[in-house]
């Protein structure tokens, strides 16, 4: 009888664990909405921004550019927006590293990562500017040749993405450059593409289609299981990626790209 009780009374911890995880998940997607709401200048610069990453044309990175840059000139103690607007320069860099542009790409980087830390000097326990900053050592990496800048920024990769997880374990964007990481890494260094791919569908199951950038995770997904040698996994993502964001044009690329 005694341990029945014990076994049942685990179970239920458990439950009510599990509970007040989603509780809380729901509070912070309940506060966030509500600071957008409050906040129109930042509801109308994270549109700009989702038609950016979705185009990656240069006017509407630009225009995404233009606005945040000069809230973060109006308001410089607020963290968010300097996040944001590295978020920006995160996808300018990516459009300039598809143009073949590796010297621009590499400097917009460096502005990113500048703007990444001013962000975390302002709020160090934002889960998912660690995991920004994470994707852009990682960024920085790709760009490079030869193995000394694995060397360099491989365990600030690292270093970030193990503080995002310290503080928000849950996050879809969290697991999501966890994800990347993995896949990224060389075999060496940690990199796991087994890991990489439970990495990105955990945070598309954490997501909830609460994160308008889970079309970009599905198309990490079909990245990972293309490099795994899966087709059918990794047309079954890019398919799901296009059913959320038809004109992404990262999705397009990569499903081009056979």
């Amino acid at each position: 009888m005694g341990a029945h009780i014990f076994f049942l009374r685990a179970r239920i911890q458990a439950v009510m664990r599990r509970c007040c995880r989603a509780l809380i998940f729901s509070c912070v997607l309940s506060v966030l909405t509500f600071a957008q709401a409050a906040d129109p200048a930042l509801a109308a610069g994270l549109q700009l921004l989702d038609e950016a990453r979705t185009t990656l044309k240069a006017d509407a990175l630009d225009q995404a550019r233009d606005h945040f840059l000069k809230l973060t000139r109006e308001n410089p103690g607020n963290a968010f927006y300097f996040y944001e607007l590295a978020r920006v320069d995160y996808y300018r860099s990516s459009s300039a590293r598809e143009s073949k542009s590796n010297k621009t790409a590499a400097s917009i980087l460096d502005q990113a990562i500048g703007e990444a830390q001013e962000s975390l000097r302002l709020d160090e326990r934002s889960a998912v500017a660690h995991s920004l900053l994470a994707d852009l050592y990682g960024s920085k990496i790709g760009l490079g040749v030869g193995f000394m800048l694995g060397a360099r920024f491989g365990p600030k990769v690292d270093t970030e993405n193990k503080r995002a997880l310290e503080l928000d374990s849950n996050n879809p964007q969290v697991l999501a450059s966890l994800g990347r990481q993995y896949l990224h890494a060389p075999k060496m260094f940690g990199g796991d593409l087994d890991k990489a791919i439970a990495s990105l569908q955990k945070s598309i199951e954490r997501d909830a289609g609460a994160d308008t950038r889970a079309d970009e995770t599905y198309v990490w997904l079909a990245i990972a299981y293309r490099k795994k040698g899966d087709a059918a996994a990794a047309n079954k993502a890019l398919d799901e990626a296009l059913r959320r964001n038809p004109r992404s044009v990262f999705a397009l690329t990569t499903k081009a790209a056979k």
